[in-house]
């Protein structure tokens, strides 16, 4: 039974099997496997920078467990009557132990690090496979009929532990697998519109769009692996809104399963004032109310031309300013992120070996113009890297326009080289996870949206309150505390954290970690800062779900939940 996805991606880790960081028996850094541009390649600086910012020693090593041990695994809760009818209906299901393990959790620091010590908590009790729309409204049915539990699954690769079983659900639990739904159903080229069924992975729908001369353009850092349906329940954010959009803005037409029956619009107009918006209760509704089963959204016309560029500021500061007049005068490019020095440096240790020695020659005497010439100190500068988009004349003019604002701001332009390796580095940052917990080191992302006038400070105040909060639980060296800018708004940005720790000597690291990050989050709200920009709420945050749409925003929610699943079939529990 569809199990193709678990065969080739890791159970108790970020990504493919066949990719991972490790330090070889020299101690010199690589990256294994054969699917990214650092694939393969030797990293001689990491060792380094790993030991001296996190005081590791790899002589101290916390393997995790190789293989699921399948007896730890509890007896599924199953529903004889609903099996058997799903078996009449044609819909494939499994209570396979590795399956429901797999589907079980996402990718939050306290699900992988259980599973890497062998701990499995609640799982669901079957995996069913839909192949289409009318095998949901089936599934959906029955599950009503006798009172099952469904959580829907998508690409996994959430970090909300949204895909986490609520521990007090007696219910049989049956995860709702949509990877088998993963058809384009129509292009029109008249309209520019595409019609998808809601599990396709985002890598694959670019992929086949870009074979007929199309794209979304929608690319959130978690492309590889996860899904159209769930981009919209979470309403998603890619690396290029600046041009396509954010999901919200690329949906036209979404058709939803429910427990009341199918929530579709009549029409696929581009806009309408027919009340409000019923997209925007399914865009965000992470699960509660029912199946997103097909999307109809925008494409364009691939585009002609690409440029990547990057940009040397002498601070953060002056960074952040530089990005702002970008939005300004609107005139940001595809993407434009700006990380600040301790993610540079980082950056910097992630540098494969260079082939020839006027490679390494020339990159010296950069960092001396940088340094010396320009007077950038190393510990202050930071980088911003950029991708432009369009007709290959526009992106020029463009390109002038940005690197003419940069200067304004003390920004050196520091090449295409740069920025491609930084995009590039967003599909295999989140691997670096795993190696760092191979040697006590755990850590996070999270991520916020904010006004312009406070970035600056939110920044500041949250990186010290990590710091601050970790050396109160014992942290016994100081934590890896870092962020950057990656999406300009009108009227403000979305900052993502970084945020790691060598926990040597703890006797509970989860929980240190847990409340670092939960005083974290209080940091960000007490900052201006939003609960989330994009990874959405889950179960992690939803106890601020009051204060962040108040207590009439949070009852109209809920109205809507207990009119459209009056017995909690999508008993998930996320958000409310």
């Amino acid at each position: 039974v569809c199990v193709c996805v678990q065969d080739i991606m890791k159970w108790n880790g970020w990504g493919y099997s066949d990719s991972r960081f490790l330090f070889n028996k020299k101690g010199q850094g690589e990256f294994t496997g054969k699917r990214y541009r650092l694939s393969g390649m030797i990293l001689p600086s990491l060792k380094d920078w790993f030991e001296a910012t996190f005081g590791t020693s790899l002589q101290h090593k916390t393997p995790a467990t190789p293989t699921l041990n399948v007896s730890a695994v509890p007896p599924p809760n199953l529903v004889e009557p609903f099996v058997e009818e799903l078996k009449v209906a044609g819909v494939a299901a499994s209570h396979d132990p590795e399956g429901r393990v797999f589907r079980s959790h996402g990718h939050c620091l306290h699900e992988i690090f259980a599973l890497r010590e062998g701990r499995i908590g609640r799982v669901p009790d079957l995996v069913v496979w839909p192949n289409c729309h009318n095998d949901v409204v089936k599934i959906v049915e029955l599950a009503c009929k006798y009172n099952v539990c469904l959580m829907p699954y998508g690409g996994g690769t959430s970090v909300s532990s949204a895909l986490e079983c609520p521990l007090e659900e007696t219910r049989s639990v049956v995860s709702l697998d949509t990877s088998q739904m993963n058809r384009i159903l129509w292009i029109d080229e008249k309209n520019l519109t595409v019609h998808v069924e809601a599990g396709i992975i985002g890598q694959d729908l670019e992929r086949q769009l870009n074979e007929s001369g199309y794209c979304t353009g929608h690319e959130p850092d978690s492309m590889e692996f996860s899904s159209l349906g769930g981009w919209v329940a979470t309403r998603a954010s890619g690396m290029k809104k600046n041009i396509y959009g954010n999901i919200e803005d690329l949906v036209v037409h979404i058709k939803m399963v429910t427990p009341r029956g199918v929530i579709e619009k009549s029409c696929q107009g581009p806009r309408m004032s027919t009340g409000p918006d019923i997209h925007h209760f399914i865009m965000g509704s992470e699960g509660t109310l029912g199946v997103v089963t097909e999307v109809t959204m925008k494409i364009r016309p691939l585009p002609e031309y690409q440029k990547y560029g990057s940009i040397v500021f002498p601070n953060f500061q002056q960074g952040v300013s530089c990005l702002r007049e970008v939005a300004r005068q609107r005139c940001a490019p595809a993407s434009i992120r700006l990380m600040d020095n301790e993610q540079f440096q980082f950056g910097h240790a992630l540098k494969p070996q260079v082939s020839s020695i006027f490679t390494s020659f020339l990159d010296g005497l950069k960092k001396f113009y940088i340094t010396k010439f320009k007077g950038f100190e190393p510990h202050h500068l930071c980088v911003a890297t950029l991708l432009f988009e369009g007709d290959r004349e526009k992106v020029l003019q463009h390109e002038k326009q940005v690197y003419d604002i940069a200067a304004k701001f003390g920004g050196l332009a520091a090449g295409e080289d740069n920025g491609q390796r930084g995009y590039m580095l967003t599909f295999v940052i989140a691997y670096l996870r795993d190696l760092g917990m191979d040697y006590y080191v755990i850590g996070e992302s999270f991520e916020t949206s904010v006004p312009w006038d406070r970035v600056l400070d939110l920044c500041r105040n949250v990186k010290e309150r990590i710091v601050r909060e970790c050396k109160e639980r014992g942290v016994q060296f100081p934590p890896f505390s870092t962020c950057r800018v990656t999406q300009t708004y009108d009227a403000g940005a979305c900052v993502y954290f970084y945020f790691a720790f060598n926990y040597r000597g703890l006797a509970d690291p989860l929980h240190v970690y847990e409340r670092v990050e939960h005083e974290a989050r209080e940091e960000i709200l007490a900052n201006g800062g939003s609960l989330s920009h994009h990874h959405g709420v889950g179960k992690l945050r939803k106890e601020w779900m009051r204060e962040a749409v108040s207590t009439v925003g949070l009852g109209m929610l809920q109205s809507v939940k207990e009119y459209v699943d009056p017995n909690n079939i999508f008993g998930n529990r996320n958000l409310l």
